[in-house]
């Protein structure tokens, strides 16, 4: 059924990433006649996928990006620019969709339905009251109106629900979960672990990766199945092995009958009635005809991703709210955070020479934060601390690119692998700080005419104290494990890089310091909700897309109570 611009539907969800299809679902399971509107174009679950079973050797250069290519889609991950051809659809081009830069912000998004959550890296980490309660603890930004107690069931419900694989460890900074099987540490990943152990009295260990893949043949997840190994997720996963809006919430949703999908629909403004003091509707450029359309609903949920999320409150500007909607603190747009990452070590591994290993695990091993968490872990040079993402694998390439290589041998060196390799990266807290911005652009707009976002976000002392333990204690940790030309390393990229971009409408108690309150509610305007990483107070070291669906189902639902007592609208 088309959207229709005439009728008040129940609600509005701005976005079908990870927090949007969560939102949608969850509203449409509670009986709410539901307008999803996206930016982007249709991708249907399957059909969709276009390169879900390509190999490299099925693109010209093994699917090099062209210059041309390479400049527009500069921020790719998982690789850089190079070979990028299988998932390069499912991001934005930046020469495209540009924004400005007053200090480098990495913005890496993608423009689809299901946005990234079909590409995202899929680690499913809980957050725990350590982080909950750090803010207040050290005075950086405002304190959380939420403990862990508040969403831990949020949790239970999400992890369920999307099927996650890991194993529980009783662990204060990183909570127990509702998990499927393990995937499996590979034999030098168990010598580490094992090492570790033996050679640190600070707590520290290490476990598998925390992942959204379902990994035991079930029945419970309606048109998915477990995960096949293939490590092709970035290009969409057919089996729905790994959790994507695609393949799971947004399929949800629609089995209700409650939902209206509307693609190729930019959400640039939430109206706001005076006369009421509350949001009545949004208003929606198409990408196609470029018509300009206004929808209506009782409720708006905003998850078009934090920073875009960010961008269309301080475009929401009437006479009630001109600096932007839900800005009476001038909090709106401050406090951006990411994690910061790309520095740890690498190393070489001795022996196991006589083993290998099945498949291609999409997955790898986690070290948990182990500083500034009490006794002997605690740091004089810095706040929080962070955590490791890592693997061992044995190498089948670099023998192929030294020329002493090159000779009688070549043919049987290329069909046996080399060596075993190690390495990991830290990911680290960012601090909140007003400073760290995100404005509209008082010059340039968009294809749209659309005023572009302007970041002006920088590390600030305590992560560049923190890096350095992040790349000391890799080192540290490979050293003590024996393995041989251990390497740290620390490379320049800037905020946004993790793809973990949040804050900008932080939750709090306040409101004339916060943007929203406990429930995800903009404390002015009630029945307006933002629930994708804008919400954010601060940032914990952990994967945060399992946090903005447990913030998001429990939103959600409260907002569908609010609606049956109409105590909303």
């Amino acid at each position: 059924m088309p959207a229709n611009p005439n009728t008040t539907y129940d609600a509005i969800v701005v976005g079908t990433g990870i927090s949007g299809g969560w939102a949608a679902k969850e509203l449409c399971e509670n009986g709410l006649k539901t307008l999803v509107l996206e930016r982007g174009r249709m991708v249907k679950h399957v059909t969709d996928y276009p390169t879900m079973n390509d190999d490299p050797w099925d693109y010209e250069f093994r699917g090099e990006l062209t210059r041309e290519e390479k400049k527009a889609f500069s921020l790719l991950p998982m690789g850089g620019v190079n070979r990028q051809r299988e998932a390069m659809h499912f991001f934005v081009n930046a020469l495209d969709h540009p924004y400005e830069e007053t200090k480098r912000f990495d913005w890496i998004r993608g423009y689809q339905v299901g946005g990234r959550s079909l590409t995202w890296g899929r680690q499913s980490y809980r957050w725990c009251d350590i982080d909950f309660a750090a803010n207040k603890k050290d005075g950086h930004g405002v304190d959380w109106p939420v403990r862990y107690g508040d969403i831990a069931p949020w949790y239970d419900t999400v992890e369920e629900y999307i099927g996650v694989s890991g194993e529980n460890l009783g662990l204060k900074q990183l909570p127990d979960g509702k998990f499927h099987p393990p995937m499996q540490l590979n034999c030098v990943e168990k010598e580490l672990q094992a090492n570790m152990s033996q050679n640190f009295d600070d707590g520290r260990l290490l476990t598998i990766g925390r992942v959204a893949h379902i990994t035991k043949n079930t029945t419970d997840f309606a048109n998915r199945g477990p995960c096949q190994y293939r490590n092709r997720c970035k290009r969409g996963c057919p089996f729905g092995g790994y959790f994507s809006s695609n393949s799971s919430t947004l399929p949800a949703a629609e089995r209700t009958g409650n939902m209206t999908l509307r693609p190729n629909s930019i959400v640039h403004e939430i109206i706001y009635d005076e006369t009421v003091n509350k949001a009545i509707g949004v208003r929606v450029i198409d990408t196609e005809t470029r018509e300009k359309l206004e929808f209506r609903a009782k409720v708006i949920f905003l998850c078009a991703s934090a920073m875009s999320s960010v961008g269309i409150l301080l475009k929401s500007k009437s006479d009630r709210f001109p600096n932007g909607m839900g800005n009476d603190s001038g909090k709106l747009g401050t406090n951006i955070m990411d994690h910061h990452f790309k520095v740890g070590a690498s190393a070489t591994v001795n022996g196991h020479m006589d083993k290998y290993y099945k498949g291609r695990r999409p997955n790898g091993f986690y070290i948990p934060r182990f500083t500034n968490l009490g006794g002997n872990t605690e740091r004089k040079n810095y706040l929080r601390g962070f955590g490791y993402q890592g693997g061992a694998s044995r190498n089948n390439w670099s023998n192929l690119i030294a020329e002493t290589v090159y000779g009688g041998g070549l043919k049987e060196a290329i069909l046996k692998p080399g060596q075993w390799q190690i390495g990991m990266t830290a990911f680290g807290e960012f601090l909140p700080y007003d400073d760290n911005k995100v404005t509209l652009s008082s010059v340039k707009k968009d294809q749209w005419g659309l005023p572009l976002l302007d970041f002006d976000v920088e590390l600030k002392t305590n992560e560049l104290e923190m890096r350095k333990d992040m790349m000391n204690e890799a080192i540290a940790i490979f050293e003590k494990a024996g393995f041989v030309d251990v390497k740290g390393y620390d490379t320049t990229s800037g905020p946004g890089s993790a793809i973990h971009e949040m804050g900008g409408a932080r939750m709090g108690h306040d409101p004339k310091t916060s943007v929203v309150n406990k429930n995800n509610q903009i404390h002015a305007v009630k029945n307006v909700y933002v629930t994708d990483g804008a919400f954010m107070t601060s940032s914990s070291c952990v994967n945060p897309s399992l946090t903005y669906m447990a913030f998001t189902a429990r939103a959600a639902n409260h907002a569908a109570q609010q609606l049956k007592k109409k105590t909303i609208f």
